[in-house]
């Protein structure tokens, strides 16, 4: 099932929503340290998103928008700069599986939505993993729950998955 063009319109152009979802960080992520290995294949690794467990989804959800960015570099610092992928609502909770870096091709019904907005050397048809090389950079997450017609029903900003 592809989400309609003017779903992702609606989610981009989006008012308030009401900031009850909550979110928790698996697979050895957990705001700090990015975990070995999930950097960017620039940096000797070869990471995906973090696995990540969404509470308080609202009822009516169907998507899950996740706008990656790195919010220490300015071109890649908002509005998905690191790539935005949309996962399927399970439920109430609802488990976002990591998926790869580096490809459009997704698994559990993950869609790329945007590709992240790097070029040349750091380029990435979907999620770009974490890429600055060491730097200490804040990498974050948006997370958007849209229903069927890409009204957002809920959110939450500017969440810390980490720092490389």
């Amino acid at each position: 099932m592809k989400i309609a063009a003017t779903a992702l319109g609606l989610v981009l152009s989006a008012g308030m929503a009401m900031a009850d979802m909550s979110v928790q960080l698996g697979g050895g992520w957990s705001g700090g340290k990015i975990p070995a290995g999930q950097q960017c294949k620039l940096n000797g690794g070869n990471g995906g998103t973090p696995p990540m467990r969404v509470s308080g989804v609202p009822a009516g959800a169907v998507w899950i928008v996740a706008y990656f960015n790195d919010k220490s570099y300015k071109p890649l610092s908002r509005n998905g700069g690191h790539g935005t992928i949309a996962f399927p609502v399970r439920g109430a909770v609802t488990d976002l599986p990591a998926v790869p870096g580096m490809t459009a091709r997704l698994p559990g019904g993950a869609q790329v939505m945007a590709a992240a907005k790097a070029s040349g050397k750091y380029a990435s048809p979907g999620y770009l993993p974490p890429c600055s090389g060491g730097r200490n950079n804040r990498y974050s997450v948006d997370l958007k729950a849209i229903d069927k017609q890409g009204k957002v029903l809920d959110e939450i900003r500017d969440f810390t998955i980490g720092r490389y």
